[in-house]
């Protein structure tokens, strides 16, 4: 993933990602590339660094008789980020069990997943809560 290039052009780096894909990390330094106009980190790159990871995470855990899609996502921004600032990720196995019962009926299921950004000095610079359209894929006949 660190040669994707919306990662690799930002400057976010992978640290982790769990062979069971329940917990990831990435930091993001601050650069000429990924700066806003008053010198701090965009926030397009803040979003960025956290975008695939909780569809990525739910969908390897629950399987491929589901659909996992993003369906919205919200990031508040609650202290200028300068520096190297990173996100941790991670699901747990209550979360992916009440998803999947949930799902069992064939309804659509919304979950909301939050991750904070974080400076050096662990101060959260960024909020991110991310939707995920969960849906039990229908049988073809």
């Amino acid at each position: 993933m660190n040669l994707w290039p919306p990662f690799l052009g930002a400057g976010i780096t992978v640290e982790h990602i769990a062979k069971d894909f329940r917990q990831a990390r990435v930091r993001l330094k601050h650069g000429l590339l990924n700066r806003n106009i008053i010198g701090v980190h965009f926030g397009g790159s803040l979003f960025a660094m956290t975008d695939p990871f909780f569809m990525m995470m739910v969908s390897q855990n629950i399987g491929k008789r589901y659909i996992v899609w993003d369906q919205a996502a919200k990031i508040e921004f609650l202290k200028p980020g300068k520096g190297k600032v990173h996100a941790s990720f991670g699901i747990t196995q209550a979360q992916i069990d009440d998803i999947i019962k949930a799902a069992e009926s064939g309804d659509k299921v919304l979950k909301d997943f939050v991750v904070d950004v974080k400076d050096q000095e662990d101060d959260v610079v960024a909020r991110i809560t991310k939707t995920l359209y969960i849906r039990k894929k229908i049988k073809k006949s």
